[in-house]
């Protein structure tokens, strides 16, 4: 039985128009990953003659040592700012190392802290509070930074070098005690007056006067 009309004429037309295709082969897939790795690759490119990124210390002012009180609600800043920086870090790690050789973290979340950030807030007594067995002391203290790498990380182009340039102290008030309870001035004894600069001073003073009055005194009567 031959095809009717309609039939034949609707084959002839797919043989001669196939349907579309979308598929990709591995070249075309290859291509796109190599694009887009090239894309990446570029936009994170570093430059080695770049110098190495560091930041500066901008609270405190460290134009002088700064003395922080170890007591409820005193909270300290510390801020900076970045210089020459084009990786910025995954993290950064924030301590404060003692002049007794121990280190405690800085900041409310045990020192680490986001890559981009610019300060870190840090209440010293709420952290002793929380660690009785190893308190903050009352001393001199060196602020480390430094990013994902380690403290002991090498200089690289556009990447954070790790900074220790700030020094601070802490103190711990003493509590009042009146005279009435025994007080003593620990300065105030007689040998210690006796020696104070001031006190001999006020004694030379004393005598040139009095043997100058005396002189003059002596000259009227004759």
């Amino acid at each position: 039985m031959s095809p009717s009309k309609p039939d034949f004429h609707r084959r002839q037309i797919q043989q001669q128009n196939p349907p579309a295709t979308t598929s990709q082969g591995p070249a075309s897939s290859q291509s796109a990953s190599g694009s887009q790795s090239r894309s990446a690759s570029s936009s994170s490119a570093i430059p080695q003659t770049a110098p190495a990124g560091g930041l500066t210390i901008t609270q405190p002012p460290q134009t002088a040592t700064s003395y922080y009180k170890l007591a409820p609600n005193n909270l300290i800043t510390f801020a900076w700012n970045f210089t020459y920086l084009i990786s910025t870090p995954a993290h950064l790690t924030v301590s404060a190392v003692c002049d007794n050789g121990n280190t405690y973290p800085v900041g409310p979340t045990n020192g680490i802290i986001p890559g981009a950030a610019t300060s870190v807030v840090w209440d010293p007594y709420a952290y002793n509070q929380a660690n009785l067995a190893t308190p903050l002391v009352q001393g001199s203290y060196t602020l480390n930074i430094w990013d994902e790498r380690g403290p002991g990380s090498a200089r690289e182009p556009g990447k954070l070098a790790p900074n220790s340039a700030l020094q601070f102290a802490l103190y711990t008030p003493q509590g009042y005690t009146p005279i009435a309870s025994g007080w003593q001035c620990g300065t105030c004894s007689s040998a210690s007056l006796a020696a104070h600069p001031a006190f001999t001073a006020i004694i030379a003073s004393f005598i040139v006067m009095f043997l100058s009055g005396y002189s003059i005194l002596r000259h009227s009567l004759h």
